[in-house]
């Protein structure tokens, strides 16, 4: 004969486990785990902040590097940020629409195009990455300057 479980007015039958405190210690060993927590706090507010640009991360990445490298060929910013050739080449299209970025003939090479802000899109950087700045430091006010250098340099080591 079976017996039945005694089941409680709530429906749970008695000696059903419950969690009453979340056990995230194992999440929080982990080094993925951290970095992926810390970068959604961080993303977040980076969406929220970029949202007046029309700026995704790639695009603030994309702009950022042609900013500080002009005449920097699609080749180059494939590899500095590890992203397909293919991916590269529809976003290249959209800020030339948006009349952020052009391509000119790249001095050494021939066959290569480098990639400039134009005046509107130098003018839209310079605000982008003083909004990045100030967010960076929000993000980080927890942080001693010690602290956010050695984060940065140890994260750094984990992808470079």
């Amino acid at each position: 004969m079976n017996a039945r479980p005694t089941i409680h007015p709530a429906g749970v039958a008695a000696g059903t486990p419950c969690v009453d405190e979340v056990n995230t210690s194992y999440l929080e060993s982990l080094l993925g785990y951290n970095a992926r927590r810390a970068a959604l706090v961080v993303i977040e507010v980076f969406l929220q902040r970029m949202a007046v640009y029309d700026l995704r991360p790639v695009d603030f990445s994309v702009l950022s590097l042609v900013t500080h490298n002009p005449g920097i060929t699609s080749r180059q910013l494939c590899t500095a940020l590890g992203i397909l050739a293919p991916n590269l080449v529809g976003m290249v299209k959209v800020l030339e629409k948006r009349g952020l970025i052009q391509r000119l003939p790249h001095p050494h090479d021939g066959r290569a195009m480098g990639l400039h802000l134009t005046a509107p899109g130098k003018k839209m950087m310079r605000a982008a990455e003083q909004t990045a700045s100030e967010l960076e430091t929000e993000v980080a006010a927890r942080l001693t300057l010690t602290e956010r250098t050695t984060l940065l340099k140890l994260l750094k080591k984990v992808y470079k």
